[in-house]
């Protein structure tokens, strides 16, 4: 669908039909196939390629998809000898796949707004949205599975007691502050999943919608046609800097939790 082909179609309907998934199921188990789709999908094309380049690798004269992934390595390792203060081989490996991941989702919002959606609806599919990181399942599954590794190494390296303790005598180390630091310590603790989530999914899903109010001006006269050309060229220009800071800051906060669970006080 397109606003600017589709003359019956109302401002409020063109922007409601380009925020809604393609789904099934109902209420808490309804699954967003689009998302999922897209997800899952560059997923496996960041295995594919850092795979390939990997195997293709070369000592001499690298190629310049090498440089470009040998740049991406180096850049994701030495954040991670900067901030994680631990000793973890798996950190510097998740922190690669979560700014890659994420990079490469947040990327798809540079595809032009209406491309995909078109495509879908010629080939009798109603909706379809193509930027995983604008649906706050997908974020929010991303936040709870860092969520899930700082859980897990909190115990493993400080033990349930240690855990514990860290709950209930900080910062108060008093018996009687036991309620009030449980209280401080387990909203500090709740709010990381939620900030991480919340904050990729607001910036990605503002950016889509400026995409798709831009794409609006399109169905006006010509002079209102031409400033919508030059609106989204300075956008697409501005949101590439969004795209990759939001992968950049969802990894380092991702490290620095990660190494907060592994001080072991």
């Amino acid at each position: 669908m397109s606003a600017s082909a589709t003359g019956d179609v109302t401002p409020q309907g063109y922007i409601q039909h380009h925020l809604t998934n393609l789904s099934v199921g109902e209420g808490f188990w309804t699954w967003h196939i689009d998302s999922l789709l897209f997800s899952v999908g560059l997923g496996v094309l960041f295995l594919w390629i850092f795979r390939s380049v990997g195997k293709k690798a070369t000592t001499g004269v690298p190629g310049k998809l090498q440089c470009f992934i040998e740049m991406i390595v180096e850049f994701v390792d030495s954040s991670v000898k900067e901030t994680f203060h631990g000793r973890n081989p798996v950190i510097a490996p998740l922190a690669l796949t979560i700014f890659v991941w994420i990079f490469l989702m947040n990327l798809m919002d540079m595809v032009p707004v209406d491309w995909i959606p078109a495509l879908a609806a010629a080939a009798g599919i109603p909706y379809m949205k193509i930027v995983p990181s604008t649906d706050v399942n997908i974020t929010f599954s991303l936040g709870l599975g860092v969520f899930v590794l700082v859980i897990y190494y909190s115990i493993k390296v400080k033990g349930v007691t240690g855990f514990v303790k860290e709950l209930t005598l900080q910062p108060f180390n008093h018996w009687a502050m036991i309620p009030v630091n449980l209280l401080l310590e387990s909203v500090t603790l709740i709010a990381k999943p939620i900030s991480l989530a919340l904050r990729l999914f607001g910036n990605l899903y503002a950016g889509e919608l400026i995409f798709i109010l831009i794409a609006l001006m399109y169905s006006a006269n010509w002079a209102i046609a031409s400033l919508g050309v030059s609106l989204q060229l300075a956008w697409l220009i501005f949101h590439i800097l969004v795209v990759t800071l939001q992968a950049f800051i969802f990894m380092m906060l991702t490290i620095v939790y990660l190494s907060m669970a592994h001080e072991d006080h």
